[in-house]
């Protein structure tokens, strides 16, 4: 993701955010609330009464980014059903020496700390407005969270051009749409008194169902993967943590290789855009995957 809404000057220093990449914690208050661990099934120890998630994620920084971790942050949490959110920061904000990764790790260390506030009520569109609200970095961020109920409902919040798919017997069963203002500029949670606020989130609810697989992840999976790409990925591993690092690996791929026509290179031609004058001398179309960081998170939904 390229381009920031707003820009604003930046102060001399910033508090640095703790990041949410790392399973290790200075407290047990922290081990508690929040969970950052890939599982097997085998390894879930859900404390809920009838579906729950077990969860693997996989994380591969932007190639030029990946001395600092890259700019995506996530969260998983037991909480309830279980919980999932990830957030992209806008890398925009190099240009006006901001660190763009500060903003989405905040965002998600407030969330994540937010998940059993009283006034959340298990609601993702009101757990971002409080993340959003407590968070102080410059920057801005795209944002999902999906929260799972007991009885199966999975309610999903979304700002941007993250992404969610339910998986449901070999076929796409649900998915969120993105919201962008135009080309390449998503909507944004931001550090600026206009950006977008989780009001404007898209919100949405799905039934799920033992034997389901929810693939979230920022657009540097959905830009560089295809949907049946990720169904023909998912049939050949039952550990979801490897799940997980699969998607991911073929994203990273696809992004590097300057002949593969990606979703977002599709996407680009439709919008009118067009390979250089060389290649169209050369009767070449625009191709290639889109260089990013790539957050994969695979849930697979169980019954206890």
């Amino acid at each position: 993701m390229a381009v920031p809404i707003f820009r604003a000057s930046v102060p001399k220093s910033h508090p640095l955010i703790h990041s949410l990449f790392s399973t290790s914690f200075t407290d047990e208050t922290s081990k508690k609330r929040r969970m950052l661990v890939s599982c097997a099934p085998s390894a879930t120890k859900p404390v809920r009464e009838e579906l729950s998630f077990c969860v693997g994620t996989h994380l591969i920084p932007h190639p030029s980014k990946v001395e600092k971790g890259g700019e995506d942050a996530f969260f998983v949490s037991t909480h309830n059903g279980g919980v999932i959110a990830v957030a992209d920061g806008v890398s925009g904000w190099a240009e006006q020496n901001v660190d763009p990764s500060l903003f989405p790790k905040e965002l998600m260390a407030y969330a994540s700390s937010f998940v059993e506030d009283v006034e959340v009520n298990d609601n993702p569109q009101v757990l971002i407005g409080k993340a959003h609200a407590a968070t102080s970095s410059i920057g801005s961020a795209t944002v999902i969270v999906a929260m799972l109920e007991r009885n199966g409902i999975l309610k999903i919040a979304n700002v941007g051009d993250c992404g969610l798919r339910v998986i449901r017997e070999g076929k796409v069963y649900f998915s969120t749409s993105p919201q962008e203002h135009y080309f390449d500029c998503p909507f944004q949670l931001s550090s600026q008194a206009f950006g977008q606020t989780y009001r404007d989130a898209v919100v949405s609810s799905v039934e799920l169902i033992e034997g389901d697989t929810i693939v979230m992840g920022s657009d540097g999976l959905f830009d560089n993967v295809f949907d049946h790409e990720i169904v023909s990925t998912l049939t050949g591993y039952r550990d979801v943590a490897e799940a997980a690092k699969a998607l991911a690996n073929l994203a990273s791929n696809h992004s590097l290789d300057l002949k593969f026509d990606s979703p977002y290179i599709i996407e680009a031609r439709a919008r009118g855009f067009e390979a250089p004058f060389w290649k169209k001398i050369l009767g070449m179309k625009l191709t290639g995957g889109k260089p990013d960081d790539i957050t994969v998170v695979v849930g697979q939904v169980v019954s206890l």
